[in-house]
């Protein structure tokens, strides 16, 4: 029974996808349609349900009496059948007249489009309690009511139809029609606005996809649209900022590695090949060619941590103060001198441990090597938790200090080759924080990283 059922359901779904349009313009223009017809369509039944037909109603019941009435005076008053009529034309516009001994007319009545036509013939029938015939001339635009008397022969009224209709139909009609498509154009154009927008996000999109770089986009459209487009462009920014970084990378790799080779490749060239050597005479070579290998190794090293990367590790709650205490004791280890840490009671992010440890162990690895002395703060401010570390190093000149978190720029005499920072940056934008450089109080440079709670 469960079968039969999913499958029912799955065969109206299909159906429904088959009805519906595909694109979002059109889906889009479908909900505003349907229920701009739905309003519309009961608004127009309500009026000509209620309002049109009492007032048609009204006014026939009116007609009708006022036909009543002068027959009841001509009855009470037959010789002054003439004055009568005359004083009923006067005055309501309804010209009567009795033929004695006509036949009633036979035939239905003719009909109108509207509730009028029913309306007086109800109305009459009730008063003269008998059946009336109705005859309409368009051209005059009068009414033709035509009713037999009790006492013989047919009463019959011409009546003006500007006194039983209240207004065309048809305008009413063209109203409602008109305001409908009237809407529907206007919303036609606003949708179109932002489908435009959504589908020069998708062309942009497809185009960067294919390895082309259509540049920035301008966001257009709705708020969510323009959201989509800001980010769209920072992803853009991200990814050739990421490709660029790793093209100068697999540059470097050449370039870093060509000198240790080479002079691998010397020193083997200068081996000797034949007789016997002792081992003493050797060992200063083998020596150089060990710590050329160590150096590679140091550097591939260095590489594939920059090119891996931290994607891979989970975030999970980290307390960011025993995080810190942890690097500080392995940089008093590695000989680095922390003269304070401050910090409060628990300053708990949701980090990639492994990671935000990597950061801050190559930012105090640079201030042991170029300074010695350091000092680690961490506070919270509202939603986000800084991480500062100070260093009495030489510093870096505020001119380069967005040129050392490109790869290689911050390569230096002391070892370095230029990727810790780099790393760095990487990590903690991948956190979605912020670093930056700036003078500290200790005489050297303070790293800020600004991390979201």
């Amino acid at each position: 029974m469960a079968e039969r059922r999913n499958g029912w359901l799955r065969r109206g779904e299909r159906l429904v996808r088959r009805v519906l349009p595909r694109s979002f313009m059109g889906r889009s223009l479908l909900i505003v349609l349907i229920p701009l017809l739905v309003t519309q369509g009961v608004a127009l039944g309500l009026f000509y349900g209620t309002h049109l037909h009492t007032v048609s109603r009204r006014l026939s019941d009116s007609v009708a009496a006022e036909m009543a009435l002068a027959m009841d005076a001509v009855r009470r008053n037959p010789q002054d059948q003439a004055r009568i009529f005359a004083d009923v034309r006067q005055h309501t516009q309804v010209s009567l007249s009795i033929a004695p001994h006509a036949p009633f007319p036979a035939g239905p009545s003719s009909q109108v489009l509207g509730p009028v036509d029913d309306d007086l013939r109800r109305a009459v029938s009730a008063a003269f309690r008998e059946p009336c015939r109705l005859e309409w001339d368009d051209a005059a635009q009068l009414i033709r009511v035509e009713v037999p008397l009790v006492e013989g022969g047919v009463l019959t009224a011409t009546i003006p139809r500007k006194r039983l209709d209240t207004e065309p139909i048809w305008l009413f009609v063209a109203w409602a029609s008109g305001s409908a498509l009237a809407l529907f154009l206007l919303a036609t154009w606003f949708t179109g606005k932002q489908v435009r927008a959504v589908r020069r996000l998708a062309e942009a999109a497809e185009s960067f996809g294919q390895g082309r770089d259509p540049g920035p986009i301008e966001p257009q459209g709705a708020l969510e649209i323009r959201k989509a487009a800001v980010a769209f462009n920072r992803m853009q920014a991200r990814v050739n900022r990421f490709v660029a970084q790793r093209t100068a990378v697999l540059a470097g790799v050449s370039h870093d590695l060509r000198t240790p080779l080479t002079r691998l490749r010397l020193t083997l060239a200068m081996l000797p090949i034949q007789g016997q050597v002792p081992a003493e005479t050797l060992r200063e070579d083998v020596e150089d060619m060990v710590s050329d290998i160590a150096e590679m190794e140091r550097l591939i090293g260095s590489y594939l941590s920059f090119a891996r990367g931290e994607g891979a590790e989970t975030p999970v709650p980290t307390d960011l103060r025993a995080l810190v205490e942890e690097v500080a004791q392995a940089a008093s280890r590695a000989g680095g001198q922390v003269i304070a840490i401050h910090a409060e009671d628990a300053v708990m992010a949701c980090v990639r441990p492994d990671a935000m440890r990597r950061v801050l162990t190559n930012l105090a690895e640079n201030a042991r090597r170029h300074g010695g002395r350091m000092a680690f703060s961490v506070r919270r401010t509202g939603r986000e938790a800084e991480i500062i570390l100070d260093d009495d190093g030489p510093g870096i000149a505020p001119a380069r200090r967005r040129q050392v978190f490109r790869a290689y720029d911050a390569a230096g005499p002391s070892g370095g080759n230029g990727l810790g920072l780099t790393i760095a940056r990487d990590i903690v934008h991948a956190h979605g924080g912020a670093i930056s450089l700036t003078d500290s109080p200790l005489g050297g440079l303070r790293v800020v990283l600004t991390i979201p709670v």
